[in-house]
């Protein structure tokens, strides 16, 4: 019994709870299988996934200044909760993008920010935040640059979640009239429904700069 208890606590370290009854709707999938591209494709629908993207030893791999393009998850998704480990290089500036629509032209999307906050110059732009929209929280726990960072969205209905090693960062409202507002003093102001609840792609920026992913997972809720 001692082990099992210490396994259930371990789990909810890995995987805290968002507070949504709809945690328990659905099982996890995995995105990447550390072998394969399997389930990702070139944001460029039939293009070449270059070379930047390497898999190594289970890790999928963002070498920094060789061309990779932006990779996107085959399905899109409505309600989901997606799930990531990740680290970078000191300095370094990468994100995961959701909410992907083809409508847009673009790979523009809600940006969960990951970068090195000592390059960053106000809260709108720092790890963990909905990028240029919504700020994080100050006293998030993040790890620094070098180690292994975990974090989660979850989208269920228009509410939105982004969460970094198991404490709740940001929260939002697709839709809202003051998150909207903010979206208008933005780049994204002229995106197609930025702001809204969408169905989207998920999608793994090409930036220039030394990235790590690992236990890439999703599980879409009811």
């Amino acid at each position: 019994m001692k082990h099992l208890a210490c396994f259930a606590l371990a789990l909810a370290i890995l995987f805290p709870s968002s507070n949504h009854a709809a945690d328990k709707s659905a099982d996890w999938k995995v995105l990447f299988d550390g072998k394969s591209f399997d389930g990702w494709r070139t944001y460029k629908e039939g293009g070449k996934i270059g070379a930047g993207w390497k898999i190594e030893d289970g890790v999928l791999h963002k070498l920094p200044d060789v061309p990779a393009g932006d990779l996107v998850s085959e399905k899109m998704y409505t309600d989901f909760e997606f799930s990531w480990e990740w680290k970078l290089a000191a300095k370094g500036n990468n994100g995961v993008k959701y909410f992907i629509i083809p409508e847009r032209k673009s790979a523009v999307g809600h940006e969960y920010q990951m970068i090195d906050d000592t390059t960053v110059k106000d809260a709108l732009s720092s790890c963990g935040s909905f990028y240029l929209v919504v700020a994080p929280k100050a006293d998030k726990p993040m790890k620094p640059m070098g180690e292994w960072n975990q974090s989660r969205i979850v989208v269920k209905g228009n509410h939105v979640e982004h969460w970094l090693n198991g404490a709740k960062v940001v929260e939002y409202e697709c839709g809202d009239a003051k998150l909207l507002e903010q979206v208008a003093k933005t780049k994204f102001k002229s995106a197609v429904k930025f702001g809204e609840k969408v169905t989207g792609h998920i999608l793994l920026t090409d930036h220039k700069d030394e990235c790590w992913y690992r236990n890439i997972k999703v599980r879409e809720l009811e």
